[in-house]
């Protein structure tokens, strides 16, 4: 099967050509190119993302939306996810692992990587939405809990709350990525959390400390640190196109793209759940009571443009919401070698965007997802 296309992103480059693909696997790319200006471009890889669709997993009830959850991403070209779920009682959040876990079959849809627990233990200085009543200092006995639950790939920490450390050697030793994020850390803090393992920063710039001249923070030590790996929210609301510009040229090939989406994502305004709380979508922000941004109702394949829009480099952009972001999943918790790489005998899990950098199709497995 031809895709149709005018090039490829293979390696981080854009190849001109058309790409085929036979029983599952990327065939042969440089084939004589269609025209129109589609390319052809690894699954896309959300590694946090809330909800989507009407689906909260924090809050999850079955299976079930799980299953809409996933097919509801990859129609909008996200072909692997790290659920996740934000602080919450710690019964709440097991349950919602074991019904993640449930949901991994069933479904042609988004691949389900290990869950990415963002919280409990977090700053109490820089909760943004997570219900500050559940925080937790590291608890090695909580925390062998939730990673017994079901499949944790990621877990979001605040590095400078006292047994931080211990947590992140924990969680290494289980196969888990640590990032740091919702953190009122100072920068030699933050550098000392990148120094015993932690793997990048949460949403850049957005519920930790920052970049002040004199006293930088978490945010600057990030940029600064080197092989720590940022994730941002290109939704045009979460960063200034400025902010966005400086990140990418401080961390060229270790920034990625997430969407942080909540159940608004891909519905109309209104009021929708975040865990326990009350989050409004209106404008195209996602709000909880008081005023400050919780999450998004962004699509991966939108983040995409909005970077792509400010003249950040393509290439660039589309490696950042592919193999940048499959970087922060460990071994044990991806579906395959080839998460957020296309090349010639890879698996085709492959996204198909037009010269606009909409989603036109999108294949799992070789196999197209309805659209």
């Amino acid at each position: 099967m031809r895709l149709g296309v005018s090039a490829s992103l293979v390696g981080g480059v854009l190849h001109p050509g058309d790409v085929s693909v036979v029983d599952g696997r990327v065939e042969a790319v440089g084939l004589p190119p269609a025209r129109g200006g589609a390319i052809a471009v690894p699954g896309l890889v959300d590694v946090q993302c809330n909800g989507y669709a009407g689906v909260d997993l924090t809050a999850v009830a079955d299976a079930g939306e799980v299953h809409r959850f996933r097919e509801a991403l990859a129609r909008d070209g996200i072909t692997a996810v790290a659920p996740t779920v934000i602080t919450a009682a710690p019964e709440t959040t097991t349950t919602a692992l074991g019904i993640l876990d449930d949901a991994r079959t069933g479904v042609h849809g988004a691949r389900l990587l290990g869950a990415h627990v963002e919280g409990p233990f977090l700053s109490p200085k820089r909760p943004g939405t997570h219900p500050t009543g559940f925080l937790r200092a590291p608890d090695p006995r909580l925390f062998e809990d939730i990673r017994t639950a079901g499949a944790v790939a990621i877990t979001t920490v605040a590095p400078e709350l006292d047994g931080a450390h211990e947590l992140v050697t924990a969680a290494l030793h289980a196969g888990i990525i640590v990032m740091a994020g919702h953190s009122d850390a100072t920068a030699a803090e933050a550098h000392a959390g990148f120094d015993a393992g932690i793997a990048g920063a949460t949403h850049l710039f957005n519920a930790m400390s920052g970049f002040d001249h004199r006293s930088p923070g978490l945010a600057a030590a990030a940029l600064a640190h080197p092989g720590a790996v940022v994730t941002v929210i290109a939704d045009g609301h979460h960063l200034d196109p400025d902010v966005l510009r400086v990140v990418t040229a401080a961390a060229p090939g270790r920034w990625a793209l997430i969407t942080d989406a909540t159940a608004a994502a891909g519905m109309p305004d209104g009021t929708f759940r975040l865990g326990d709380v009350d989050v409004t979508l209106a404008d195209g922000a996602v709000r909880n009571p008081d005023g400050t941004l919780a999450g998004s109702a962004a699509s991966l394949a939108g983040c995409i443009r909005v970077a792509a829009g400010l003249g950040i480099g393509l290439a660039d952009v589309l490696t950042a919401a592919t193999a940048t972001p499959a970087r922060l999943v460990g071994a044990a918790h991806r579906p395959h070698p080839d998460l957020g790489v296309l090349r010639p005998g890879g698996v085709a899990d492959v996204t198909v965007l037009d010269d606009a950098l909409a989603v036109t199709h999108v294949l799992v497995g070789g196999e197209e997802v309805a659209r």
